[in-house]
């Protein structure tokens, strides 16, 4: 917990308060977190940044009618006042059945300790030398590296307590570090840049800055001398860190509340072959270490493992309390977001893939977010490399690729095994058998 703020007793304090105000029901967040983040560009502290926030929302039910409000400042005049204006805001909003606290059965029993917090606060020319090195090593990768977005090296610490007028009261801790840079390659007149990053819980298993810049320097070099292409209707395969945003999709496709409103391609679509069989989307709240490991979601219920999709079978939603009621349904657990949800790895390497695709497009980069979640209808800005005979011919850029989720997630021919898990959604390579790429 942070030094000098007792979330707990704060939270207490705040739920005595809602009591007072006449709340039939009443839930409280504190927040508080700290951190510093040291950004250096062609070798030169660019920016430097120490944050320390804090907040508490309170929400409140009256008569099935619901009142938010929010403050950072954690006095006692400012917590009932913050109270009072969520109370008054209940009284002036229209009921609505299906408000109201998470039914008490759900809310989680146990906290797991899920090793989250690793505290390892450092003084500023630390982060600035870590910066510093992964920009470095990112520049020095090839002669045509003429300029950077900088390097970056992060750390913060945060903790949550949620607690409830059902008795729930819990909370934790939590680390992260992270380290990237961006570099600019010109030939020729033209220019290209991409990225490379690394997150971490603990700053001991944070990989090498040096290692993350040079791969971020090989990644930027390889697009060079990036041509324009024909349109085609042709085979993708969705590099591992872009394959993730699949997974995006299939959440805002089944979370509660696009479900309820019926503004989602998977409405009533629980228990169908949504995927390519096969095809194993897995949840895992509870990861030691896990980038979006919770015990519990905003709303206290417990997390739990489970298959978002099993064998392509589409198992159910993404739902908190409210959604579920509004749907007849029951809380998944998902107030606030899924919890290091990823696709399951094959047995090949990319490079298989490719040879399995034999001619199409590898995608390693996307632009915009030009997808319909009524309709699943998908068209987004991509730059990559033209495969030809299973190997890459040169790397292409100006191009949009389309198709629709529905048709492209029932149509995944190979799964790669790189799967690299440096977020809350993950995903190893995807081959995807046919989507129309345009270019000139």
């Amino acid at each position: 917990m942070t030094a000098g703020i007792d979330h707990e007793a704060l939270a207490e304090r705040i739920l005595e308060r809602a009591r007072s105000h006449g709340a039939d029901q009443a839930e409280v967040g504190v927040q508080t977190a700290s951190g510093l983040s040291a950004e250096v560009r062609l070798g030169e502290v660019d920016a430097l940044e120490y944050h320390r926030d804090k907040g508490c929302s309170v929400t409140v039910y009256l008569n099935g009618a619901r009142g938010s409000a929010s403050t950072s400042d954690f006095s006692d005049e400012a917590v009932d006042s913050t109270v009072a204006k969520a109370c008054t805001l209940a009284r002036r909003t229209s009921p609505d059945p299906a408000n109201g606290l998470a039914d008490p059965d759900k809310l989680a029993t146990e906290i797991p300790d899920l090793d989250l917090d690793h505290p390892a606060e450092m003084e500023p020319e630390e982060a600035i030398e870590r910066a510093r090195a992964c920009e470095a090593a990112a520049r020095a990768v090839d002669g045509r590296i003429s300029n950077s977005e900088g390097g970056e090296f992060s750390w913060s610490r945060g903790t949550v307590v949620y607690a409830n007028s059902h008795g729930f009261l819990g909370g934790y801790s939590g680390t992260r570090f992270g380290v990237s840079a961006a570099v600019v390659a010109e030939e020729g007149g033209s220019m290209q840049r991409d990225f490379w990053y690394a997150t971490a819980r603990d700053l001991a298993e944070l990989e090498d800055g040096e290692a993350v810049g040079r791969r971020a320097g090989e990644r930027t070099a390889r697009r060079l001398g990036a041509r324009r292409i024909s349109t085609a209707r042709v085979p993708v395969l969705f590099e591992a860190p872009v394959a993730s945003s699949l997974l995006g999709h299939l959440v805002g496709a089944v979370r509660g509340s696009n479900l309820y409103r019926r503004s989602s391609f998977l409405v009533d679509a629980a228990g169908e072959q949504v995927f390519t069989p096969g095809i194993t989307i897995r949840e895992e709240p509870h990861r030691p270490k896990g980038l979006g490991s919770a015990p519990f979601d905003g709303e206290g219920v417990g997390t739990r493992q489970r298959d978002l999709v099993a064998d392509g079978v589409l198992t159910g939603y993404c739902l908190d309390s409210y959604s579920a009621r509004k749907l007849g349904m029951e809380t998944t657990g998902h107030a606030g977001g899924v919890h290091n949800l990823y696709l399951l790895p094959g047995e090949h390497d990319p490079q298989a893939l490719l040879r399995e695709m034999g001619t199409g497009l590898l995608v390693t980069e996307l632009i915009g977010m030009g997808v319909n979640n009524v309709t699943g209808d998908y068209s987004r800005g991509a730059a990559g490399f033209w495969v030809e005979d299973g190997e890459i011919a040169y790397p292409v850029e100006e191009i949009t690729i389309a198709g629709n989720l529905k048709d492209m997630f029932k149509d995944i021919a190979g799964v790669g095994n790189d799967l690299e898990l440096r977020g809350n959604v993950s995903a190893p390579s995807v081959l995807i058998g046919g989507m129309t790429v345009a270019g000139q």
